[in-house]
């Protein structure tokens, strides 16, 4: 420590430290550093300049709380601006989830097993999927757990949806400009990489934990990334000499895209389909801690009320949910493939 004090008295700097000394409580290892130094002298002589450690040679630069304190007020300025702008545009998200959750609770257990299992076999045609569904479907209801599993199916049959609705047209846009690619890859990174409690944290302030268009937003930002990304990828891989042909027939460049490329490239549109239906899933369990209901409320439940069993069936619950929605989601896939090969 005594080295950093040393170099800003050398550079001329210690008025300044002096006069812009940050003052306030000391923080908790503050305290617990200034206890331990009373019990012993050995202080490491050359510490990392961290922030903590450069002001505590000169008090005018920053300490880390002050920082992260600093973040928070300037979150806290611009969230009223913020919310202006935001609520009317994420109301129709709100109302979509609420009429979503009604609807799908409001069915006849028979009704809604129907039109699911009806759903699954016109999505993949394959017997063998579709007697899994009704058996699983009928499983969920045998032990209590078919509202619940009903409620996170509607969540994530809104999610998915608007996900590929602007996920499909900024793939499309970023096969088309390398630019915009460049631009936008370092956001995807970042939504594919933040872990998935951040992603609840400015959400929190900005809406109340009643909307439920604060974890549908949530679930959003973190399932969206796979259908821009493998749109984009599909639609970049398309052979070149393909295009050249369509070309050579006088077709625009839309004409290329909804004719040749697109069709071309929806067998990566639909896996990027799957994985944002995969992500939505497993978003909805963490975003039952602001209120999403569902299976997670259940999965909660357990966790904080120490109830094992309830916890362990929720979470099987959400299991079967899942691999219900991976088998009819790859047997559409594999039935897109084989519609592609035959074209081709």
């Amino acid at each position: 420590m005594a080295a950093y004090e040393r170099a800003f008295d050398t550079l001329g700097l210690r008025s300044w430290c002096d006069a812009g000394a940050i003052s306030g409580p000391m923080s908790m290892d503050d305290l617990l550093a200034k206890a331990g130094a009373a019990g012993t002298d050995q202080t490491e002589s050359f510490p990392f300049p961290s922030l903590d450690v450069l002001h505590k040679a000169c008090g005018a630069i920053p300490r880390t709380r002050d920082m992260t304190a600093g973040l928070e007020r300037l979150f806290l300025d611009v969230k009223d601006p913020a919310k202006v702008v935001l609520d009317p545009v994420t109301q129709p998200l709100s109302w979509a989830l609420r009429n979503a959750i009604d609807l799908m609770q409001s069915l006849p257990w028979w009704a809604a097993i129907l039109i699911l299992v009806a759903i699954a076999h016109c999505a993949g045609r394959r017997i063998g999927v579709t007697i899994f569904v009704l058996v699983a479907f009928l499983g969920l209801a045998f032990i209590d757990h078919f509202g619940y599993a009903m409620q996170t199916l509607a969540i994530i049959m809104v999610c998915t949806f608007i996900c590929v609705l602007f996920g499909v047209p900024i793939g499309i846009a970023m096969s088309r400009s390398n630019r915009l690619e460049r631009w936008l890859t370092p956001f995807l990174d970042l939504l594919q990489t933040l872990p998935t409690f951040v992603y609840l944290i400015p959400l929190i302030f900005l809406f109340s934990v009643t909307e439920p268009k604060l974890y549908g937003i949530a679930i959003i930002l973190y399932a969206i990334v796979p259908s821009i990304r493998l749109t984009n990828l599909g639609i970049r891989l398309v052979d070149k000499d393909v295009l050249e042909a369509g070309e050579a027939f006088g077709m625009t460049s839309w004409q290329k895209l909804y004719r040749v490329q697109l069709p071309l490239a929806l067998p990566n549109i639909m896996a990027g389909i799957n994985q944002t239906i995969m992500l939505s899933l497993s978003m909805v369990v963490i975003a039952s801690l602001v209120s999403a209901p569902g299976l997670g409320t259940l999965v909660l439940r357990g966790i904080n009320k120490l109830e094992l069993g309830v916890g362990l069936v929720a979470g099987l619950g959400i299991v079967l949910l899942a691999i219900v929605l991976d088998r009819v989601s790859r047997a559409a896939l594999q039935r897109v493939n084989k519609m592609h090969q035959s074209r081709t």
